[in-house]
C-alpha cells in the first residue's frame, strides 16, 4: 500500500508540475498556426545549414518553455516550413537556455556562475552537433504522418481562414481551438509518459544507480540514465541535481542536466507521436553520445 501511494504522489506530481508548460506550448503552437506565415520564416532563417543550426539553438532563450512543451511548438514550426535541423536544435537547447531555467540553476548551485555557463554552453555544442548531422541523415522533415496528408486532413475539419481579414474574435478562437486539439493530442502521451517515469522510480531504487558510478563514464551514464526515467521539468531537475554534489562530479551533474530536459520518457512519447521511429531512435542516440562527450570534457576542464 505504501508503494502505491509513493507511486501515486510522485505520478500526480509530475503531471501537474508539467501541465502549466504544456498549456504554455500549446498556445503558443496555435498562435503561431494562426499568425505566422511560411513566408515570414523562410525570411528570417539562414539557409545555410550551420548557420540556421545556430539559430535554433538561440531562439530558445525567447521561449520560457520545459521539454513538456517544446514538441508541440517545434511541430509547428516545422510545419510552417523551419528546416528540420533548426527546429531540432530549438527543440533541444530551449528547456535549457531560456531565462527560467538558467536562474533556478544558479539559485540551485548556490549563486554559482560555473554551473550556469557549464550548462548552457554544452547544451547549445550538443544541440549544434546533433542538428547538423540530422540535416545530412534526414533531407526531408520525417514527421510520422506526412506533412501533405496532414494539410489535406486540416483543410476538411476546418474552412480555410485568413488571418488578416478574420474578426479578431474569430482569430482568438481559432486559437485556442488548435491549443485544445494540441493539447489532448500531447496530453495522452504526458500521462503515459509520467505513469511510466513514476513506476520507475518507484521501484528502481536510486541507490543501486549509484553504485554503478565508479568512473567517469559509468558515472555520466548514470546519470543520464537517471535523468531519463525521472523525467523532471527543467525548471526543477537543478534543485535535484545539487543533491548528487557531493557524489557525482561536476562532468556526471552535467550530463543530468543536459539531456533530461532533451531527453526524457514523456517527451519520447510525445516525439514519437510526432516523427518517425527511425528519426527518434536517431536523435536519442546522437544526444546520448555527444552528451556522454560533453560531460567528460567538463569533467577534465572543470574537474
Amino acid at each position: 500500500m505504501k508503494i502505491l501511494l509513493q507511486l501515486n504522489t510522485i505520478f500526480l506530481s509530475m503531471v501537474m508540475e508539467a501541465i502549466p508548460f504544456i498549456l504554455v506550448g500549446v498556445i503558443i503552437s496555435g498562435l503561431m498556426q494562426m499568425f505566422l506565415t511560411e513566408r515570414w520564416i523562410a525570411r528570417i532563417v539562414p539557409k545555410n545549414r550551420l548557420l540556421s543550426s545556430l539559430f535554433g539553438c538561440s531562439v530558445g532563450v525567447l521561449f520560457p518553455s520545459c521539454e513538456c512543451g517544446i514538441v508541440p511548438i517545434t511541430r509547428r514550426l516545422l510545419k510552417k516550413g523551419m528546416p528540420l535541423n533548426a527546429g531540432i536544435a530549438f527543440m533541444l537547447t530551449g528547456p535549457i537556455i531560456n531565462p527560467i531555467v538558467l536562474f533556478a540553476t544558479y539559485v540551485a548551485f548556490g549563486n554559482d556562475w560555473t554551473i550556469v555557463a557549464v550548462r548552457s554552453g554544452m547544451a547549445i555544442a550538443v544541440a549544434f552537433l546533433v542538428s547538423v548531422i540530422i540535416a545530412f541523415l534526414f533531407p526531408q522533415v520525417p514527421f510520422r504522418v506526412p506533412k501533405e496528408q496532414m494539410e489535406t486532413a486540416a483543410a476538411m475539419e476546418m474552412p480555410i481562414l485568413e488571418p488578416v481579414r478574420a474578426p479578431v474574435r474569430v482569430q482568438i478562437a481559432e486559437v485556442f481551438r488548435h491549443a485544445i486539439d494540441e493539447f489532448f493530442s500531447v496530453g495522452k502521451y504526458l500521462v503515459l509518459g509520467a505513469f511510466i517515469a513514476a513506476s520507475m522510480q518507484t521501484f528502481i531504487p536510486t541507490s543501486s544507480l549509484l553504485h554503478l558510478g565508479s568512473n567517469p563514464v559509468t558515472s555520466s551514464l548514470v546519470m543520464i540514465g537517471m535523468a531519463f526515467t525521472m523525467s523532471l521539468c527543467s525548471e526543477a531537475d537543478a534543485f535535484i541535481a545539487s543533491s548528487f554534489r557531493s557524489t557525482f562530479s561536476v562532468g556526471s551533474l552535467s550530463a543530468f542536466l543536459v539531456f533530461g530536459p532533451m531527453i526524457d520518457i514523456k517527451n519520447t512519447l510525445m516525439l514519437l507521436d510526432a516523427f518517425r521511429g527511425k528519426f527518434v531512435a536517431v536523435l536519442i542516440a546522437l544526444v546520448t553520445v555527444f552528451t556522454l562527450i560533453g560531460s567528460l570534457i567538463v569533467g577534465r576542464l572543470v574537474g
